[in-house]
């Protein structure tokens, strides 16, 4: 019964999902759009009228104000800085407004560029300060702070009355300051128009990219060749001008130059922009936070002041909030891939049957022997990690290293090697076309293709994406091995869709059903998945039939059948359901039958695991990776199977000397050719009664008989 829970529990319920969730950029806005929601319901429960036209009008006026101001000073927290002047510019703005409009009786455009060009200045102090000659930004803007209030207030002191008095003549300028176009205020317009321009800066355009890249990391975006200095300066510039539109639209609407104004508004703004997730290190926010923070507080205040809350409390209460914020904000930060990765590997249950005995006293085919050990040996030292190794019609051999390489070496003695072309990701599965293209399963970067003449060029790198997959898998991970229909289509197998090449050993920790077969079609160009759910799916070899293929489930110690053509089209049959090791590449034998490599073989204890999900996530919690318990992969081991799946013989290494871990097998005229990801050399194994002529792909091709 215990046992059958946990099967149940582990089956059904999505650990995985929390992690793949945490690990989504866009979580980060989810939570202050979750907040805003529930300001929004508490301040409607608690507030009459909240929700009407006059309310939400009166809202988006004073928002927008606010949000210029938030997205100026969100900009400069980006690229890693902070500005506790922009009340101080705010006021001084709202004051150059509203002299060139009320005293000397200027034209609104005139106003505008007046006041944008004086917080442009204004910005400017703090850019020269602070990305040119490089002072502290908190220090650096909280003494400006200090002389533009000082400047203002004397200012303001002097020519109140004259603001006072004088009454502009101007329907423009009433209208940016009381009037709606259908049904928003003028100023809500000029901040949507102003937000779009600031997302597709930040997202879309070459200048937004550096900015978040210095923000990241000042230092490396120097050493990348940004203009570093000039890039922070213009970022306080452009808070000057933004600060300086919402003093604009705010001298509009009131026209008053109070010794108050502005004052607090540096408090509010940080708490805004830091409350929707802009974070106080750098590198990260976006416009959509700093709108989502500028609502939430700007709610919270107006709410404190409908229920009389005194202004000393308004206070508390923000810098409460922004305390609260700066605390999320930076632990996050800096325990943020920790924690993901604490609650990502999930688990699955897998019951394993009992593996068939493997052991010199066996009778049948799984009696073990030492077929391997003498093995001839190819290139030792001059490749590493040859996953997978395949041969022309030349009988030149060809295989895969880890720095991304093709290697080539030269019938008949395979002395001779170059590198027969660099692609730069990790060369695995291998497989020939007609027009003797090399086709390559690369590592984290897709399907490729080497032309005769070295080309190399991509021919796919993604698939369509699963409706409920919460992870983009359209992106293709881990292509792994590959094989080809008589009518081009390409059929590989991608090993995993959550982890990196890197990271198969989390992946089979996991046990879990993460991998897929997927079809690139020529004729279309399209590339569509057939098959998920698999675990760790890699060998792939065309049947022959013709119409289905015969692929490999690493983890499942299995190999199953898939029909793509015909009356079973869509069908799926289990051909071996219980190998005593971990299988790999599949490829023809000349006999029509089939070698398959097993990666490695099964252990009771690692079995036993397999059924213990909970005890398998606290060891990747708690215990090193080389530390934990893992299969065997020190035993090499090759098979060869029927399409019945009947065991016809077994090869194996026993005490690991020449090929510890085999991950790929070819025969070519007579001759076993074997890889592994592991080794550092090609082994050639001379197989009894095999057809000196055979070659795979020439007798699928019809170049050999």
């Amino acid at each position: 019964m215990n046992e059958t829970l946990t099967r149940l529990r582990y089956q059904y319920w999505p650990d995985h999902w929390l992690g793949e969730i945490l690990s989504k950029r866009w979580t980060e806005t989810a939570i202050p759009v979750l907040l805003l929601v529930a300001v929004v319901l508490a301040s409607g429960h608690m507030i009459d009228n909240f929700y009407s036209e006059t309310a939400i009008a009166s809202t988006l006026r004073q928002a927008s104000e606010i949000g210029f101001v938030v997205l100026g000073l969100g900009l400069v927290m980006i690229v890693g800085g902070i500005d506790l002047s922009v009340g101080s510019m705010f006021a001084l703005t709202n004051f150059v407004a509203l002299m060139l409009m009320h005293v000397y009786q200027v034209s609104v455009p005139v106003a505008v560029l007046g006041t944008l060009a004086s917080g442009a200045l204004l910005g400017a102090v703090n850019g020269l300060l602070v990305g040119y000659l490089r002072l502290r930004a908190f220090l650096t803007t909280l003494i400006t702070l200090i002389i533009f209030r000082a400047a203002y207030e004397i200012l303001s002191l002097e020519y109140s009355t004259a603001i006072a008095g004088g009454l502009p003549d101007s329907d423009l300028w009433y209208f940016m300051g009381d009037e709606a176009v259908l049904g928003l205020p003028s100023v809500a317009w000029v901040f949507i128009v102003v937000a779009l321009v600031g997302h597709i800066t930040l997202t879309r355009l070459r200048v937004g990219w550096h900015v978040m890249a210095i923000g990241g990391s000042r230092r490396s975006a120097y050493n990348s060749g940004i203009a570093v200095r000039s890039t922070v300066a213009m970022c306080y510039v452009m808070s000057g001008v933004l600060t300086a539109l919402g003093g604009l639209f705010f001298a509009a609407r009131l026209a008053t130059a109070g010794a108050d104004i502005g004052v607090g508004l540096e408090i509010i703004v940080v708490t805004a922009a830091v409350l929707g997730g802009i974070s106080l290190g750098g590198g990260r926010g976006s416009v959509t936070k700093a709108i989502v923070g500028t609502l939430i507080v700007l709610l919270i205040i107006n709410g404190l002041t409908t229920l009389s809350a005194p202004g000393g409390l308004t206070r508390m209460v923000l810098a409460t909030i922004l305390l609260f914020a700066a605390v999320i904000d930076v632990r996050w930060l800096k325990n943020r891939q920790r924690i993901i990765s604490r609650v990502y590997v999930s688990p699955a249950y897998h019951n394993v049957p009992k593996p068939p005995e493997c052991s010199h006293e066996t009778s049948g085919p799984w009696q073990l022997n030492n077929k391997l050990r003498d093995v001839e040996l190819i290139g030792v030292g001059q490749v590493e990690a040859p996953e997978d190794v395949i041969l022309d019609a030349e009988d030149n051999l060809y295989c895969g290293s880890r720095h991304g390489d093709i290697v080539k070496f030269y019938a008949p003695d395979y002395t001779r090697m170059e590198i027969f072309a660099h692609i730069g990701g990790q060369p695995l599965g291998l497989a020939f076309d007609r027009d003797n293209n090399l086709n390559v399963c690369v590592g984290g970067m897709g399907l490729y293709r080497v032309r005769p003449d070295r080309t190399v060029e991509r021919v796919t790198d993604e698939t369509n994406r699963s409706w409920s997959s919460i992870n983009d898998d359209s992106r293709l991970r881990l292509a792994d091995d590959l094989d080809i229909a008589d009518d081009g289509r390409i059929f590989f197998s991608e090993a995993t869709t959550r982890y990196e090449m890197h990271e198969w050993p989390v992946d089979g920790l996991e046990a879990r059903g993460n991998g897929r077969i997927v079809c690139y079609d020529p004729r279309n160009g399209s590339t569509k998945t057939l098959l998920r759910g698999l675990r760790f799916p890699n060998g792939i070899c065309i049947a022959s039939d013709k119409q289905s293929i015969l692929f490999a489930e690493t983890w499942g110690n299995c190999i199953k059948r898939y029909w793509f053509d015909g009356p079973r089209k869509g069908e799926v049959k289990t051909v071996i359901d219980n190998l005593p090791g971990y299988p790999d590449n599949i490829n023809l034998a000349s006999d029509g039958h089939y070698w398959l490599a097993l990666v490695g073989m099964r252990s009771p204890a690692y079995d036993l695991a397999l059924r213990m999900p909970g005890f398998r996530r606290r060891m990747a919690k708690r215990v090193p990776l080389d530390e934990w318990l893992f299969p065997n992969i020190n035993t090499g081991c090759v098979l060869k199977f029927s399409e019945d799946g009947q065991i016809i013989e077994t090869l194996w290494d026993l005490g690991g000397v020449n090929h510890p871990m085999i991950t790929s097998m070819r025969e070519h005229k007579g001759y076993l050719y074997l890889g592994g990801i592991l080794n550092n050399r090609i082994g050639k194994y001379k197989l009894q009664d095999a057809d000196p002529h055979f070659s795979q792909y020439g007798k699928r091709w019809g170049t050999t008989t």
